[in-house]
């Protein structure tokens, strides 16, 4: 089978580093065409095998991606094209049909009850979603929780399937060695308590909650991995604290697979280096990064994690839901801190979404969306790249 990923972007998020993963473990030739930015995700689909188009696009309006856009379609003869994020979905469900693709897959990766990918939900937004939904054979959410509020916004409960987001949980075992060179490298005393936290620095994930909290802690670390529009105000208010010099604001970090060189933070080694991970996010999708804290044996505080909150709650001992508030966390805090650093065992959560499982039950939405029969799970092959036209604004392996 011959797919086309058509994604927004590819700089470091959540969503980008899944499609990252999840190429790696499909049995199917895949190419990805990014709309905007290409950045590090983009370089590691790539150096993975796979071939990568960017398209060039401007901005929110710029339709004229739409001609360039069906002509590769048209051109590459595939069996289906998957589309991931809000703009990419609108785009490249319709350059699709106008293709000529008659199996067309979306992935919602980032639903909220009041917002798309970190923006307000409007009305607008949601005709215009619902409209480009018409054009696809199936949506698929990355959690329970995602397709119910689908549903309430009225897409077809017969066009709804749910395939998790999938992690591959051996990246994230603790690693002693990893714990003390990253620590080293961060001039942490091996004895300091030390808290993180993982995401876009976006309002919504409150990491204020979290620099506030740490902050009053005596002698406390914070490591907080990601970047966005709210790092400079998380510097301020750890400046107007007194702990600019204990909490570590690491920029853009990877986790999806084990790095190829340089001297980037790789999320697995930061997890080992902390004792106490923390989600204040109030509204997630997913939750990937309270797994893979899970993985690393972690305690896991979050406000909201749809992979694990209706599940029972031997599935994720280690995990534990909170409030909002900033006592609350600081009080929590407290008490691990004078526990001392413990890891934990690898909870069943973990196995329930490993990322191979995910790739079968996507495989059998390909396979429904283009009649093509069930094949039992064979084992991925790498991408051949795809030749195209040099006058394209290409990045090719």
């Amino acid at each position: 089978m011959k797919v086309a990923h058509i994604i927004t972007g590819l700089g470091v998020g959540g969503a980008e580093q899944q499609l990252r993963l999840m190429l790696r473990h499909l049995p199917a030739r895949c190419d990805v065409f990014t709309l905007t930015a290409p950045g590090s995700v983009a370089e590691g689909i790539l150096a993975d095998g796979h071939r990568v188009t960017h398209l060039g696009m401007s901005g929110n309006l710029d339709a004229t991606v739409m001609p360039l856009l069906v002509h590769l379609l048209r051109e590459g003869r595939y069996d289906l094209v998957h589309t991931h994020l809000y703009r990419a979905c609108l785009y490249g469900r319709l350059a699709a049909r106008l293709a000529g693709v008659r199996a067309v897959v979306a992935t919602e990766h980032s639903l909220g009850d009041d917002s798309i990918e970190g923006r307000p939900l409007t009305l607008g937004v949601r005709a215009l979603y619902l409209a480009s939904e018409r054009l696809g054979s199936a949506t698929v959410a990355v959690s329970d929780t995602v397709a119910k509020r689908l549903r309430r916004w009225g897409v077809p409960a017969a066009r709804l399937h749910t395939v998790p987001n999938g992690i591959d949980a051996r990246r994230f075992r603790f690693d002693p060695a990893a714990r003390a060179a990253t620590r080293r490298r961060l001039g942490i005393p091996e004895d300091t308590f030390v808290v993180g936290g993982v995401g876009r620095l976006v309002p919504g994930k409150h990491f204020e909650t979290l620099v506030r909290a740490v902050a009053v802690l005596p002698d406390a670390r914070l490591l907080l991995a990601g970047d966005g529009p709210e790092r400079d105000t998380l510097h301020g208010i750890a400046s107007a604290l007194g702990a600019l010099d204990r909490i570590h604001m690491l920029g853009e970090c990877d986790g999806t697979v084990a790095p190829s060189g340089g001297g980037s933070w790789q999320v697995p080694d930061l997890l080992s280096a902390m004792d106490v991970f923390v989600s204040p996010s109030s509204d997630e999708a997913f939750g990937l990064a309270v797994l893979e804290a899970l993985a690393a044996g972690l305690p896991a505080l979050h406000v909201t994690c749809p992979a694990i909150d209706d599940l029972p709650s031997e599935q994720a001992p280690g995990a534990r839901r909170i409030g909002t508030g900033v006592p609350e966390l600081t009080a929590l805090l407290c008490e691990y801190q004078k526990a001392g650093p413990v890891r934990l065992p690898v909870p069943a959560v973990v196995d329930r979404y490993d990322i191979a499982r995910s790739a079968e039950r996507l495989m059998a939405v390909y396979h429904a969306a283009t009649g093509a029969p069930q094949l039992p799970a064979t084992a991925p092959s790498a991408a051949t790249p795809v030749p195209a036209p040099t006058s394209l604004p290409l990045t090719s392996r």
